[in-house]
C-alpha cells in the first residue's frame, strides 16, 4: 500500500511538472504582455516568481545607447525566461546615477525618489500575487543600493521575498575571456570592450563603432588616497563617463558575454523558483524579532 501511495505521489508530481511546462510555453513572459485571464495561470508556471531587471539611463561612451545597461539586463531576463519561466517586469530605470549628471541623457531621480519607487515596486510586485522578486541588475553604481534594500526587507514583516542575482566567472569562462578580448582586462570597465561587444551582439543596430575612439576612455589617475573612498572617485578618472576601448568590441565577445550571465541566471530562476527556505526563515526570523 506504501509503495502503491509514493507511486501515485511520484505521479502527481510529475504531472504538476509537465503541465506548468506546457503552460510556461504558450504564456509571455513579460508582465505587459500577459492577459489579466492569464494571470493566476503565469502566477502558477512561475511558482510567483517575478523578475526586476534594474538598468539606468546614462551615457555610455560616444558610441553605444545611452539605454545599454537596461538593454542588457532586460535581454538577460528575456533568454533565460525561454528556457526557465519566470514575468519579467516592465522597463524599470530608476537607480543610483549621480556621478554621470554632467553628461546628456543622464536620468538622476533623487535619493529618496529612488528608494520609494523601489520598495513601492516591490510591493506592487508582491500585491498582484509573486513571493519571490529576482532582482537583476546592469549598472555598476546600483550594487550598494540593491543590497541595502534587500537588507531592509527585515526591518518589518514582508509576506515576500527579494534576491539579488550576481553572476561569478570560473576559471573556464576567464580562459575564452582572455581568448578573445585585446584590450587591458582590468581597465576595461564602461562602455568599453566587454560592454560595446555584448551591444553588437543583441542590438548591432543601435552601436556607432566609427564613434568609439571620438573621446578617450583611458584613467587620468586624478584622485588616490589608499584605503578610502569617496563620492567623487569615479568623475576624477573618467569624467567623460567612459572607460576602455569600445573600438576593440566584437559580436563573438559579446555572445560569450551574454550567454555565460544568461545561463547562470536560468539556474538562478529554477533553484529561486524551487526554494522553500528562504520565506519560512523570514517568519521565524520576524515572529523572534522583540517587539
Amino acid at each position: 500500500m506504501k509503495k502503491i501511495h509514493c507511486t501515485l505521489y511520484i505521479l502527481i508530481c510529475l504531472f504538476t511538472l509537465f503541465t506548468q511546462k506546457i503552460i510556461a510555453q504558450t504564456l509571455p513572459t513579460h508582465w505587459e504582455e500577459l492577459t489579466a485571464s492569464d494571470w493566476d495561470k503565469a502566477l502558477q508556471a512561475s511558482n510567483r516568481t517575478c523578475i526586476l531587471p534594474i538598468g539606468i539611463l546614462e551615457k555610455h561612451g560616444p558610441h553605444v545607447p545611452i539605454g545599454s545597461d537596461l538593454i542588457r539586463v532586460r535581454a538577460y531576463a528575456e533568454l533565460a525566461t525561454k528556457k526557465e519561466y519566470a514575468v519579467v517586469f516592465p522597463e524599470y530605470y530608476f537607480g543610483q546615477i549621480n556621478e554621470a549628471k554632467h553628461q546628456p541623457g543622464v536620468f538622476a531621480l533623487q535619493e529618496r525618489v529612488v528608494w520609494d519607487m523601489l520598495e513601492a515596486t516591490c510591493n506592487e510586485i508582491a500585491r498582484n500575487g509573486f513571493k519571490k522578486i529576482i532582482i537583476i541588475n546592469g549598472h555598476g553604481g546600483n550594487p550598494e543600493l540593491i543590497r541595502y534594500f534587500i537588507q531592509t526587507r527585515l526591518e518589518q514583516p514582508h509576506d515576500y521575498a527579494v534576491y539579488f542575482f550576481e553572476p561569478h566567472s570560473d576559471s573556464s569562462f576567464l580562459k575564452e575571456l582572455k581568448a578573445l578580448h585585446q584590450s587591458p582586462i582590468n581597465e576595461d570597465m564602461h562602455a568599453g570592450e566587454n560592454e560595446t561587444s555584448e551591444l553588437l551582439y543583441l542590438r548591432p543596430d543601435l552601436v556607432k563603432m566609427d564613434s568609439a575612439k571620438n573621446e578617450s576612455g583611458k584613467n587620468l589617475s586624478r584622485w588616490h588616497i589608499p584605503n578610502v573612498y569617496t563620492a567623487i572617485w569615479w568623475y576624477a578618472d573618467f569624467p567623460n563617463h567612459y572607460a576602455g576601448e569600445g573600438n576593440k568590441a566584437t559580436p563573438a565577445l559579446g555572445k560569450l558575454l551574454v550567454q555565460h550571465v544568461v545561463n547562470q541566471l536560468t539556474n538562478a530562476i529554477k533553484d529561486i523558483k524551487a526554494d522553500n527556505t528562504t520565506i519560512p526563515l523570514q517568519n521565524e526570523f520576524y515572529n523572534r524579532v522583540r517587539k
